[in-house]
Formats: structure tokens, sequence, C-alpha cells
């Protein structure tokens, strides 16, 4: 325990703050379009009125309004599919810099609106907004997971959920009629996220850029190694080089790996599954329809003051985000995300009860427990866990592709329910929760099945975890030509670590001295063909 202790210092903290303020800002512009709906509404008729003279019909301002809350997703999608050609092609932190500039232009978009008489300016801020939290949703966890230490890279990993819930609170507590909720004041609202951003920008030159990315990618070695001191606060780091040279050497044996051959490769195609489907579940358990439709929830089941249970839900929320980020470590991935997944499911039956009999007084506050019940239980393990799983099961070479994918899915799933739930809701009434319930028991029983732990594995236990012979990388070194079929390795590591998913069988020693120039030059021409 000392030993993680050691490895804890105040620059890596302050690395990782840094970096999850693109978190926070993801779950800002998530919750922050439901308080203002109908001054949003309001200002779209005025707008028609003073263009065409005519008040906007009901049908055309509900279209209007739909696509400025959708047209985030959208610009998520696109956002997170382009994650991996630009972290591998600007780095992690020159990447989250950059990105930064999407949430100034979005949110001065969306804050000069009124003044513009614009309400296509809202939609392309939205638009723009969402293209910078689509590319943030890949870049926090990857950077986050990058830095961290190995022993501690669970944890950590629940930061960017923490930082995503806090955004969405803040972004209710902001909401309120008092503060930024008026009619006067919701274009500052939607504005405000260009301070994070601005003050992102302004600390992101103090930290450090990836170590793995600064040998791997760059074959620094000797600047990973500084950043290394520095971020553990100790000159021995020689664990750290040895997992991330090995990395390489992998990495420097496989062929590069493209969202194609991504989907393409067996040796890929169970753990993308399994990112694919632990992403799904995170959307589709119907956590969104809770979050965007929750004070109509209340207010359904009888509460009087459904905004105030609502920003409870949203402390509720980012209570239990933290209690993950201490057990994550300690009862594993797998093991959270099965409870998370019982537990919601049993709340989405409560909350179709209480929906149901909401005459009966008593199940207004029945609705309050079953939504803090499911939001309590999505953090234990849907909400983080999707996240960050995603670097642990692929290595650094097709990494960020297998990040790009896991995240398109999650937005395209956010999309799907954000637009299907009203009419779901109209279609089925309260019993539509039993649809999210039906959902969460199939992905529960996929996760039982097929989902590994992967806390504390080795590299060969995940690999053996998903069955099936690992197919070869390259070919050997003594005789290249004839035994392509062959695989070639460095010898095991001591050091624990959660990298790639390919497995070989451990080359002789002597032969270790030409394998290490072999991968070395492989590694170098790779570079130069970028």
């Amino acid at each position: 325990m000392a030993g993680k202790e050691n490895q804890v210092t105040g620059y890596l903290l302050f690395s990782l703050g840094t970096a999850v303020i693109g978190s926070l800002q993801f779950g800002y512009n998530t919750g922050v379009i439901n308080a203002p709906e109908q001054k949003l509404r309001s200002f779209f008729n005025d707008t028609w009125v003073e263009r065409y003279g005519v008040p906007i019909t009901p049908g055309v301002c509900t279209i209007v309004w739909s696509i400025s809350v959708a047209i985030f997703s959208v610009g998520g999608m696109v956002g997170s599919f382009s994650v991996g050609v630009m972290a591998n092609r600007f780095g992690r932190r020159r990447s989250m810099f950059l990105v930064n500039c999407l949430a100034v232009i979005g949110g001065l978009l969306m804050g000069f609106s009124t003044i513009c008489s614009s309400y296509e300016m809202v939609i392309a801020g939205r638009l723009v907004i969402g293209l910078f939290c689509g590319l943030f949703t890949g870049l926090t966890p990857m950077y986050v997971g990058e830095v961290s230490p190995t022993p501690l890279r669970g944890a950590f990993g629940t930061l960017h959920q923490l930082g995503v819930v806090v955004g969405i609170l803040i972004a209710q507590i902001f909401g309120l009629e008092a503060l930024l909720g008026s009619a006067k004041l919701w274009p500052l609202l939607l504005a405000l996220t260009v301070a994070p951003a601005v003050l992102q920008c302004i600390l992101l030159p103090f930290c450090p850029e990836s170590p793995r990315f600064l040998l791997i990618n760059l074959k620094q070695e000797e600047q990973a190694r500084k950043v290394l001191v520095r971020l553990r606060g100790s000159e021995d780091v020689s664990k750290d080089m040895q997992e991330m040279k090995e990395e390489s050497a992998k990495m420097a044996m496989e062929k590069k790996v493209t969202i194609p051959e991504l989907f393409r490769s067996p040796l890929y195609r169970q753990p993308l599954l399994i990112a694919v489907m632990l992403q799904l579940s995170q959307q589709l358990s119907g956590i969104n329809a809770v979050f965007y439709y929750s004070t109509g929830i209340f207010k359904s089941a009888g509460v009087k003051q459904p905004i105030y249970a609502t920003i409870g839900a949203g402390i509720v929320n980012t209570v239990f985000t933290v209690v993950s980020l201490f057990l994550v470590e300690k009862a594993g991935r797998r093991t959270l995300h099965l409870v998370g997944l019982a537990g919601m499911a049993i709340s989405a039956v409560l909350m179709t009860i209480a929906l149901l009999l909401k005459d009966i007084p008593v199940m207004s506050y029945m609705a309050i427990v079953a939504v803090m019940l499911f939001v309590a239980m999505f953090e234990m393990g849907p909400g983080p866990i999707p996240w960050f799983i995603v670097a642990e099961l692929f290595s650094q070479g097709p990494r960020p592709a297998a990040m790009a994918v896991a995240g398109c899915c999650n937005w395209t799933a956010n999309f799907l329910v954000g637009m299907s739930f009203p009419k779901l809701v109209e279609w089925c009434g309260p019993w539509v929760f039993l649809i999210f319930a039906t959902s969460l028991v199939l992905f529960f029983i996929f996760t039982y099945l097929k989902v590994p732990e992967t806390r504390g594995k080795t590299f060969d236990e995940i690999a053996r975890s998903f069955g099936g012979d690992r197919p070869p990388t390259s070919s050997s070194v003594e005789d290249p030509p004839a035994s392509g079929s062959a695989a070639t390795t460095l010898p095991a590591s001591p050091v624990k670590e959660k990298v790639p998913l390919v497995e070989a069988a451990p080359a002789p020693t002597s032969e270790s001295t030409p394998l290490q120039d072999k991968a070395g030059s492989t590694a170098q021409e790779s570079v130069e063909r970028l």
C-alpha cells in the first residue's frame, strides 16, 4: 500500500485534474440544455415572429427544439470517431489544447444567439460543442490511463465519470431560475462552457505529455523517463519503463491497426465486442432518459418541487461516483458492473410501480427513492467502467482506434435514446422503464458470461480469459521468409500489465539481443513511414 501512496504525487494529481476539466465540460453540456427549455422555445417563437410576422407553429417549434438537443449527440459521434487520428497525430496533451478551441467557438455561438436573433446559432453551437465533447470522451480516459500508475489505473479511470457527474450537477444548479436559468440569462448559461475551456488551456502547458506516447510513438526514451520521474516522485521508474519498452517492442512486431482492421482481425474481435457492449450497457440502461426527464418523472409522481429532487439525484450521482473510485480496485470491474446492472434493473421496476400508482401519496417518495437508487447503481459500475476498460483491453497500437469505435457506439446509443424516449413515453406511459429493465437483464447476462475480470491481471491472463490460441504477430528472427506463421515475442515481464491481447511464447535467451535490435529497427521504420 505504501508503494501505491508513493506513486501519487501532487504533480500527478494536478495533471489528472487538468485533464478531467474536459470531462466536466461533457457533463455540463449534457445537462445544461434541460433547464432553459421553455425559454429557448420562447426565443424560437420570438425570432420566427421577427422574421416572418407570424408565430411559430407548435410542431415546427418542437422540431427546432429536438434538433437543438439531438445535434449535440451527432457532433459527439463525429468527434469520438476522430479521437484516434488526432491523438496519434498531435499527441494527447496537444490534442486537448487544440480541441478547446471548439468549446470557445460553440460557447460564443450560443452566447450571442439572442443578440443576433438567430436560433440557427444555438443549433450550430450545440453541434460544435458536441464535436468537442466527443473528442474529449476519448482523450481524457486515454490520457488518464497512460499517466496513472498501473496499480491505480482503475481508480483514477473513474475520475472521467466523476468529472461528468460534477458537470451535470453544476449545470442543474446554475440552471435554476434564481441563477442563470432566467429568460435573460440563459444565453450566458449555455456560453459558460467557455470558462473551463480557457482555464484548461492555461493549465495544460504545465502538464506532461503522456510518457507512453513519448516512448512508444515518438521514441523519446529519455524524455519519457523524465516525465515518469516527475509523475511518480521517484528516480526509480524502471518498472514503468520496462513495461512501456516491452509494449513498444510488441507494437513493432504488429501491423498498424486501423479501424477496419480492428473489425476484421479475429485477434481483437472479442475484446472489441466487450468494449462496445459495455458502452451500450451504459446508454441503453436508460440513465440518460432519467437525467433528461427526471424533473418530469418527479412531477408525474406528484413531487411538489421536482427541480430540487432532480438536483438531489445529481448529488447522489456525484457521491456514488466517489464511492466507486475507492471500490473499483478492491471489488473489481466485473463485479461492480454486475452489481450496478442488477441494482438498476430493480430500480427501473420500482420506478414503474411508483408511476403506475402515483395517486397513492406514498408513491411519490417511492419514485424519489427509485430514481436515487437507479442513479447510485449506475455510478457503481455502468457509469465509470465502460470508459476506462477499453484502455485495459487494448495495447497502445489498437487503443486509439478501439476507443474511437467504443466512443462512437456510446454517442450513437445516446442519440437514439434521446430521440426515441419521448415517443416511447407516449406509447408506453409508465411501462417504458420495463423496456430498460429488460435491456439491463440482458446486459447482466452478457457481462456474467463474457466479460473477464481485468483487475490485477497480466496480459497473458487476460488473453487466456478470452479462450482460444493467440494468432501470430510477426515472423521469427532467425528465418523471416520461411516462418511467417511463427510468433516471436520478448521474455515475459514480471510487471503486471494491461496491454496487448496478443499472446506468444517466450523467446530463447540467446536471441534476446537480436530480437531487441529487430524490434528497435522495426519501430524506427514505422515512425519514419508516419
